[in-house]
């Protein structure tokens, strides 16, 4: 069975990532507010924005969806735009201000 992973923006402008069998079942899941506990729950209507290709393993499928949820919002955003060079500059950024506040003297 396949598996992907999935962006959705909120109303609030905010996104949610996801990853699922049936990108089109948990997307009415989300618009119907199934579960209340859950995130997009009071930020509803959703929109989907991006949706990985397809693997074949639920676990890389939860593996990518966990490296995303761990990402600034500008990198989602590139990703959602398909700009993959846009990404890479976002970790040299990164990366040069953590070595930069490395190299800081404590106070």
């Amino acid at each position: 069975m396949p598996y992907l992973v999935y962006i959705l923006e909120c109303s609030d402008g905010s996104y949610y990532t996801g990853s699922t069998d049936d990108v089109n079942k948990r997307l009415w899941q989300h618009q119907e507010g199934v579960e209340p506990a859950s995130y997009t729950f009071s930020r509803r209507p959703v929109k989907l924005v991006w949706a990985s290709e397809e693997t074949k393993y639920y676990y890389d499928a939860l593996r990518w969806e966990r490296q995303i949820k761990g990402w600034s919002r500008a990198k989602k955003q590139a990703l959602i735009r398909g700009d993959f060079d846009g990404i890479h500059e976002i970790v040299k950024a990164e990366r040069k201000q953590r070595d930069q506040n490395k190299k800081k003297p404590p106070r």
